[in-house]
């Protein structure tokens, strides 16, 4: 036979009769195997998906609350107009929030079309999100290792774990629940990718991540994650580990697949160079000295683990630590680290499982681990979604090869698996809970945390919100605690205020502004200014203040002043209108003005500050006319 008709022999297909053969000759067991995986891939599915759901149905009924879901819904004017050309536009270019995430910004202006501001939609979204990221890392788990039980306990931990509460039942948290659904489907991409690599498939998974990352910026590590997958459990490091039989990968040279992933790395630092900006523009990156960071970032990684196996005393907001951790804290929390890293690189061989779960906890929290410090907080439970499946994954196929080991019983093993499930069943549903009511959640927060000044903040405005009297103590012990704080100063200068001592008042808006606020508190602090000094009777200053509050900000002026009036209409009375009438001075707005001093008078005849307020707006007027009418104001046309 020549080499023409050999190679046309090899090509040559299979008769069919001679398929049918070679499937007649499987053995039984084999292929009843299939519909049987089919149906116990399909058992578990289920018990996932509706074990989630109940776990969380509480949230169906729970409000918004007032930390950030105002800047994501409720008070987002591009987000309650729905989805529109405009919306997306807006979402495309916006850095609203200090982020870059026009498709979490375009699923809240969904659900706001669809529910409006009915928070049982919003949340109900964010928790069908949360539990098909469940089955889809089961899924993705079991088409490579093939271990259903094994697969199926990883994700129960990641949909049940006290730790991922703060993402489900926070509408906020859309982004970190949308951003993780997109990552796990690029991993399934890419997972199709390696089992016959091809620019489609690879560029699937490169859409998928590009996805995510506009959902929110810390899928960044994707390359990362991926290389990481190759050595297990795919098995595509040449020379290094055993090729996966599930997928049966092409191996490659360790470079060569670091140089696989480049088109992905160019898209992550795409990512981090408009974060980067986003959060320098919202003025959201701490100026902290680079030891402080470090510090606490050796601290919080020790600290993640430990909630992983003891996760109580769970609080909305940490915080920083800044230069108070001891040396023997940083000390121990470095040794830990550097043990548990060392350990798993010598147990490479035989424990492939644990390296990759490792490196997936230590590479996927560190965009978030503050080194570059984004806002106050020292550590937080959203920040676990993604790298707690690391930590799983070594704790269940760790669980998996003790088990085997020693020959367990499977019943035995049943019942400790569903005890352990059970117990962080009732932790997690104990700690939805907290998510009830804002005061529920912030009362929490201060039991659980010392020397939080965001959650005194948060309290004491939604007790004020309330007129409760017990506000200002909140207030008092976040200036307390920070004397760079603004808010809790602002809020302490307006009590002040209130009560008519004014140069105190002043004394403390001052140390508000020294803080350096954002615009719209900036914008609150001048316009009340002006009010204090209109009330003194210094109106150059209480000029000058207010227009440094409309170039601060007009729009909050104009919301300070509509909230005034909507109170008055609720509740007329004469100092609530001659307030509003003093910031309306303030814009030049002085008929308006003059008919609130006016109401106030009606209201209440002999109130001297109105009647002077209006005596003197009057007069400030007379003198206008004056000067108008003065011979100088006039153009003199020569003969």
């Amino acid at each position: 036979m020549s080499p023409a008709q050999q190679a046309t022999h090899k090509r040559r297909p299979l008769p069919r009769h001679s398929a049918a053969k070679r499937r007649k000759n499987i053995p039984t067991s084999r292929q009843n195997l299939a519909p049987r995986l089919r149906w116990q891939t399909t058992v578990i599915c289920l018990a996932l998906a509706v074990g989630t759901i109940a776990l969380y149905s509480p949230v169906a009924v729970h409000p918004f609350i007032g930390y950030d879901d105002p800047s994501y819904v409720t008070g987002n004017e591009h987000v309650l107009s729905g989805v529109s050309w405009q919306t997306f536009s807006w979402a495309l270019t916006a850095n609203y929030s200090s982020n870059w995430h026009p498709l979490t910004w375009l699923s809240h202006a969904l659900d706001c079309q669809l529910y409006g501001l009915n928070a049982g939609g919003h949340h109900v979204t964010n928790l069908l999100i949360h539990a098909v990221n469940v089955l889809l890392l089961f899924l993705l788990l079991w088409r490579a290792t093939r271990a259903a039980g094994a697969s199926a306990m990883v994700a129960a931990l990641f949909a049940i774990h006290p730790l991922n509460v703060e993402s489900v039942a926070w509408v906020a948290e859309r982004k970190n629940v949308l951003s993780m659904f997109f990552f796990l489907l690029a991993l399934g991409a890419y997972g199709w990718y390696v089992q016959r690599p091809s620019w489609k498939r690879y560029g699937l998974a490169a859409l998928f991540f590009a996805m995510g990352l506009a959902s929110k910026p810390m899928v960044i590590t994707l390359p990362f994650v991926l290389l990481l997958l190759d050595y297990w459990p795919l098995g595509r490091f040449q020379g290094w580990t055993t090729p996966s039989p599930e997928v049966s990968p092409i191996q490659l040279p360790w470079f060569r697949l670091a140089l696989e992933k480049m088109p992905l790395l160019l898209l992550s630092m795409g990512s981090a160079a408009i974060t980067i900006v986003a959060q320098r523009s919202g003025n959201s990156i701490e100026p902290m000295p680079l030891s402080w960071r470090l510090e606490n970032a050796v601290y919080a990684y020790a600290t993640y683990v430990a909630r992983i196996f003891w996760p109580v005393n769970l609080a909305l907001i940490y915080p920083h630590p800044l230069n108070s951790l001891t040396a023997a804290q940083i000390t121990l929390s470095l040794l830990f680290l550097l043990g548990v890293t060392v350990f798993v690189w010598q147990q490479r061989r035989k424990k492939a499982y644990a390296v990759t779960g490792w490196l997936w906890f230590l590479g996927t929290l560190m965009p978030v681990i503050g080194i570059i410090q984004v806002g106050a907080q020292g550590m937080a439970d959203r920040y676990m979604y993604l790298p707690a499946i690391g930590l799983f994954l070594i704790v269940v196929w760790g669980a998996v090869e003790f088990i085997r080991a020693r020959s367990l019983n499977s019943r035995f093993v049943a019942a400790a698996s569903i005890a352990v499930l059970a117990t962080l069943s009732v932790v997690t549903f104990r700690q939805i809970g907290y998510w009830r009511t804002s005061y529920d959640l912030w009362n929490h927060t201060l039991e659980v945390t010392t020397n939080n000044v965001v959650a005194d903040d948060y309290m004491g405005e939604l007790l004020a919100a309330e007129g409760r009297h017990e506000a200002l103590v909140y207030f008092e012990a976040a200036a307390r605690i920070a004397p760079w704080d603004p808010e809790s100063h602002a809020a302490v200068a307006a009590n002040f205020h209130d009560h008519g001592d004014l140069q105190q008042a002043i004394d403390e808006y001052d140390i508000a502004l020294r803080a350096k606020p954002d615009a719209k508190l900036r914008a609150r602090i001048y316009a009340y200014l002006g009010v204090i000094y209109r009330q003194l009777g210094d109106y150059p200053t209480a000029r000058e203040n207010s227009r440094l509050a409309l170039s601060s900000d007009a729009q909050e002026v104009q919301t300070i002043i509509r909230q005034v009036s909507d109170t008055l209409a609720r509740h007329p009375a004469a100092s609530g209108y001659w307030l509003l009438g003093l910031l309306l001075e303030g814009e030049d707005h002085i008929t308006e003005a003059k008919s609130a001093y006016g109401q106030a008078l009606r209201l209440k005849p002999d109130f001297v500050a109105a009647s002077r307020a209006l005596a003197e707006v009057e007069t400030n007027e007379e003198r206008s006319r004056i000067r108008l009418r003065s011979p100088d104001n006039f153009v003199r046309i020569p003969k």
